[in-house]
């Protein structure tokens, strides 16, 4: 449900920019002798000379619309171009379309905070902008304006009657110099939209319409009402003539539920009607946040900002499967799934690699029907998971979310039964962020000159072995996303989040550690070791024969291996040289106060535990093994973790690294 949001401030100036048919435009830009024409841009389906998907207004004009496909158009309009769009991998290919997408979003980020909204869809925040230009070149004061401002639409303002200058009309709208300061403001916008939008055509050649108004709902709605290559201001004496007669259900998140409940419940067919009811009398219908937010819209009030976002906050790939073309069993399913997240992979990696992003969040979507069902279709669940880098493991994860999802669309665990069919499917990847400047994958500690490690060597794939510790093991390669830690006779493996490094120096500082283990992410470099041994604070005891610990038991049973070698990734680093380079490099570190030391008549150390609990991924977690994982969740809550062992009848994954312990 909407929630309602406040506006900061009632002199905001936000545009909302439109690209004119932009998969036409794209497509003229290629093969200029399609200008002028009329032109549709179909999918490479080619039955019934495929679906349209972007006609030119030349196209319009003879009264070809998407809904048709090609063969239909081309009744209508005989002379119509019909171009395909690009295919890869058995569906349509929309890279060419997002490339000059985010050529017109740098044009337009030159003059104010950008919100990429989709590929041919921009919001500006132009009030820092429309502030500097009233504060240092008033309109008013200005002897030129731009004839493509002067064409601007100002609704209230302007009108194409006979016998009307209009454009001498917006010249005296927008160089009055006693207007309210709300409406100079929105003067500077329109100059400065109208500035943008000859800077894309020329430096793009496309077209492209806008709405410039106080807020992101009128801005949106203004820039469709003149198009193709039009723009349109919204003054706030406006506001209400603008919405008084708009049809509620086209309105922006009422075109569904909600906007069909005002149409059956309160006899609301247009934004105009709400006028009738109070604030109150919404909240008690709809609820509170709901309720406020529609007596808001009423009266054009939107406090939704504009988020500064020149990339895409989602990654996603879809095919449709209409009629008898509908999937029908697993295997189809899963070929096309591949097809999907084979795609979606190779643009999860190019935005690590450019734009150094990285999407946490995998979804699954379809469309499905069951036989003699009509209520069936379009019910079938969503469903998420965290999501795991690299081509296979998305593939994977996907099918599986496919799977769940089936089964409770049949409310059946036999998922593979006939009597359904998909009519679409689509992957999508989402809660992205930006990897911190100079982090790195943990991998990079075991591959550079490791005193610990004696010598190693690249296997086939990526796989290290490493000669003294053999049961550490890596698998992926350098570029790679994730990299497994593999614990012998466990089938899980611990999944450390890989951040390209290219050896750098690091610029935040973060910890996360296990026990003795540290991983740091200061100011040291990735080559260096960042492995410190645990400090101790503890008062010296008496030494006790240490229990043995159900993980210890399990690998003194392995014959394979070798005595006097490391059996785990865990002895790993319990046996760590205290004579090594690490150590005398964790002592100047000491000395420099970046670790404070706590000495009771011993000459070992306690234990010192660095970490950060929001860097570490909670399915880490899962995969441990069972009788590890209650006391890694206890490190995470570190004021309810015990400080002193108790009696020293405990044993914990502690006593594994603890110098203390050692056999």
């Amino acid at each position: 449900m909407p929630v309602a949001k406040p506006e900061a401030s009632d002199s905001r100036v936000i545009a909302h920019i439109d690209m004119d048919c932009f998969y036409v435009q794209v497509e003229q830009r290629k093969h200029p002798q399609l200008r002028g024409l009329p032109t549709a841009v179909v999918q490479y389906n080619s039955w019934k000379g495929g679906g349209l998907i972007a006609v030119s207004y030349e196209a319009r004009n003879y009264g070809v619309k998407r809904s048709m496909r090609g063969d239909e158009a081309k009744e209508v309009c005989p002379e119509i171009q019909l171009v395909q769009v690009p295919v890869a991998r058995g569906k349509a290919d929309l890279n060419t379309y997002r490339e000059a997408g985010s050529q017109v979003v740098s044009i337009l980020a030159r003059r104010g905070r950008c919100e990429r909204s989709s590929i041919d869809e921009v919001y500006l925040d132009l009030t820092d902008a429309a502030e500097r230009m009233l504060t240092e070149t008033s309109p008013h004061s200005l002897e030129t304006i731009i004839e493509e401002a002067l064409k601007s639409h100002v609704l209230g303002i302007t009108s194409r009657e006979d016998g009307i200058d209009v454009k001498e009309k917006v010249r005296e709208w927008l160089c009055k110099s006693d207007a309210d300061r709300r409406d100079k403001l929105l003067a500077c916008g329109v100059l400065i939209v109208a500035d943008l939008r000859m800077q894309v055509l020329q430096e793009t050649q496309f077209t492209c319409s806008a709405g410039i108004a106080h807020n992101k709902m009128l801005a949106k709605l203004a820039s469709a009402m003149n198009k193709p290559a039009q723009q349109t201001a919204v003054p706030f004496s406006s506001v209400k003539g603008l919405l008084e007669s708009f049809p509620i259900k086209k309105m922006k998140q009422l075109g569904g539920k909600l906007g069909s409940s005002l149409q059956t419940d309160l006899g609301v067919n247009t934004v105009g009607d709400l006028w009738q009811f109070s604030e109150g009398k919404l909240q008690e219908r709809y609820g509170i946040n709901t309720g406020t937010w529609l007596w808001n819209i009423a009266r054009g009030i939107n406090g939704e900002e504009v988020e500064g976002r020149l990339l895409p906050k989602s990654h996603g790939s879809g095919k449709t499967f209409p009629g008898p073309r509908a999937l029908k069993n697993l295997p189809s399913v899963q070929h096309w799934l591949n097809e999907l997240c084979e795609e979606l992979s190779e643009r999860l990696q190019s935005d690590l690699e450019h734009n150094r992003r990285i999407a946490r969040n995998l979804t699954l979507h379809a469309h499905a029907y069951k036989p003699n069902d009509s209520d069936s279709h379009d019910k079938f669940p969503s469903k998420s998971c965290a999501l795991r880098y690299g081509t296979l493991k998305i593939q994977e994860d996907a099918m599986n979310l496919f799977q769940v999802g089936l089964r409770e669309f049949l409310d059946s665990s036999k998922v593979t039964q006939g009597g359904w069919g998909i009519t679409g499917l689509s992957v999508s990847a989402s809660k992205i962020i930006a990897i911190p400047s100079g982090t790195c994958s943990i991998k990079k500690y075991f591959q550079g000159q490791q005193p610990i490690c004696s010598s190693s060597k690249p296997l086939e794939d990526g796989y290290i072995e490493t000669t003294e510790h053999p049961s550490l093991s890596f698998s992926g390669d350098e570029d790679s996303t994730s990299v497994p830690i593999e614990l012998p006779g466990q089938e899980a493996s611990m999944q450390v989040p890989y951040f390209p490094c290219n050896g750098v120096d690091f610029g935040q500082e973060a910890a996360a550690s296990t026990s003795g283990l540290t991983f740091c992410v200061g100011r040291e470099s990735c080559s260096e070791s960042n492995l410190v041994e645990p400090e101790s604070t503890l008062p010296e005891e008496p030494r006790r024969e240490p229990k043995t610990h159900a993980l210890d038991q399990q690998v003194r049973k392995n014959p394979s291996v070798e005595k006097g070698k490391s059996s785990s990734i865990l002895d790993f680093f319990r046996r760590a040289d205290t004579n090594s380079p690490l150590q005398k490099q964790d002592q100047a570190d000491k000395m420099q106060g970046r670790h404070q030391s706590h000495r009771r008549g011993s000459s070992q150390e306690r234990e010192t535990w660095h970490y950060k609990a929001d860097e570490i991924d909670p399915s880490v977690i899962n995969e441990l093994p069972p009788e590890f994982q209650e006391e890694v969740r206890d490190w995470l809550r570190p004021l309810k973790r015990p400080n002193v062992v108790k009696g020293g009848s405990g044993v914990s994954i502690a006593s594994f690294f603890s110098s203390t312990n050692k056999p």
